[in-house]
């Protein structure tokens, strides 16, 4: 384990850290209350967040949660106040510059679904269910599930969804966009760590930007969209880290091999 990267101590075992090759596992750890969110753990996840973007050896990331559950969301045995407090505080998953993938087992609800909404990719369980309930008791989603769950699926979807609190089925999740792949619940987390030790391959500085530029995206008009996309492909690396890269993509296929080989155009070009 990167020396950065404690294990935890008592107290602040709510999240569980794992690294497998460069992929960095992190396991949401209150099964008892359905990996609820309470301030403990988003503080164990925020940090963990924190320590591993500047963490060379891990490549990517897979959230999951431990036990029966994803998440159930906020732990409603916290006072509004404390909600409150921590929640002008993001996690910031969706800023890391690495991939996030999501496995999602069981019911990912609430603050439990909008953690998974802040990742790049939702791998989920056969017979899990995702969804926003607060309308149901008078409230509404306050961790970006409104600003977010649009941008994914679009306005139809997400209407339903937080309008009537009703939850969605796995297969209505991939139906609609919410989800990437469904798995059988013994094959998601070997799946997402797959997924992600494949996303890892890539070279992370093209990773980070491609992420910033995609999320970018969802915020600015075209025109503005395209610049951002020129400039920083050009700019987001040198010719030492390009001429790694090609190196890289030249050893695990042939194709790339005879184009970087003969300078021909590769076939991105």
């Amino acid at each position: 384990m990167p020396d950065e990267l404690r294990p935890p101590t008592a107290g602040d075992d709510t999240v569980l850290y794992a690294q497998d090759g460069r992929v960095a596992v992190l396991t949401l750890n209150r099964p008892h209350r359905a990996n609820a969110f309470d301030a403990a753990l988003r503080r164990r996840l925020r940090e963990l967040t924190d320590r591993v973007a500047g963490d060379e050896t891990v490549g990517a990331v897979v959230l999951t949660g431990a036990g029966r559950h994803f998440s159930g969301g906020a732990d409603l045995r916290e006072t509004p106040e404390q909600r409150a407090a921590e929640r002008g505080r993001p996690i910031g998953l969706d800023q890391l510059p690495k991939p996030v993938i999501a496995a999602i087992n069981g019911a990912a609800l609430g603050g439990g679904c909008e953690i998974a909404l802040t990742c790049d990719f939702r791998f989920v369980a056969e017979g899990a269910t995702l969804g926003l309930p607060e309308i149901r008791f008078g409230a509404l989603p306050q961790g970006g599930g409104t600003a977010r769950l649009p941008r994914l699926v679009g306005p139809g979807p997400a209407r339903r969804m937080i309008m009537t609190g009703d939850p969605v089925s796995a297969d209505e999740a991939l139906r609609i966009g919410l989800a990437d792949q469904v798995l059988p619940p013994g094959e998601l987390l070997p799946a997402a760590v797959a997924f992600a030790a494949h996303l890892a391959e890539r070279p992370g500085y093209a990773l980070g930007t491609a992420k910033a530029l995609l999320n970018a995206s969802l915020e600015t008009d075209l025109r503005t969209a395209l610049a951002a996309e020129r400039r920083l492909a050009a700019e987001m690396a040198g010719p030492r880290e390009h001429a790694a890269a090609r190196a890289r993509a030249a050893r695990t296929a042939d194709v790339y091999a005879r184009a970087f080989r003969t300078g021909a155009p590769s076939p991105e070009d």
